[in-house]
């Protein structure tokens, strides 16, 4: 499976070569950052499950900078960000909603979906992003942190018990096969 896996990675002489990473080469070539191992791979799940929910663009940032602070697989931590896209953000926002409604005391109101990246510019479109979250302020901040943490939780939970199935499905089968030869 991590050979499979290494092989859509680019290599370091990729990083080395392109100029827009040269200046943190040193911090972005480090080797736990592109090793593929239940540890790794787990972490990574779980920054990339924790930044998918950060509002806007900035989700790969915050997952490649998780992935720098932690030292766990970089690409594995951006690429699972992607869970949140345009057909799910909403559904997940109005949960993160519901979980911060449920835990913030107070009054609570009505989910106003996100405003849409129209014809706006993009800092136009940010600016009405902040206001929007700041209209539904408390719960949902506090809902998208406790969902974040609960999905990052979950995932690297899963990812471990899934790598540990996989070890253990594969000693077993190498059992069998020495069994067998050892028979005949």
């Amino acid at each position: 499976m991590r050979h499979r896996i290494r092989k859509y990675l680019p290599d370091h002489e990729a990083i080395r070569a392109n100029p827009w990473l040269q200046p943190f080469e040193n911090t972005l070539l480090h080797p736990r950052l592109w090793d593929l191992n239940r540890h790794s791979a787990a972490g990574a799940v779980a920054a990339g499950l924790f930044c998918g929910l950060i509002p806007g663009p900035l989700q790969m940032l915050g997952a490649a900078i998780c992935a720098v602070l932690f030292r766990v697989n970089l690409p594995l931590a951006m690429l699972t960000t992607i869970y949140t896209n345009p057909l799910t953000i909403v559904p997940l926002y109005v949960v993160a909603y519901a979980i911060g409604q449920w835990v913030t005391p107070g009054p609570g109101q009505r989910f106003v979906p996100p405003p849409d990246w129209g014809e706006e510019s993009f800092s136009a479109w940010i600016g009405m992003l902040i206001d929007w979250m700041a209209g539904l302020g408390t719960p949902l901040a506090v809902g998208l942190v406790l969902l974040a943490s609960g999905l990052a939780l979950a995932g690297y939970l899963l990812v471990k018990l899934a790598w540990r199935i996989y070890l253990v499905r594969a000693w077993r089968r190498r059992a069998s096969r020495r069994a067998q030869h050892t028979v005949v």
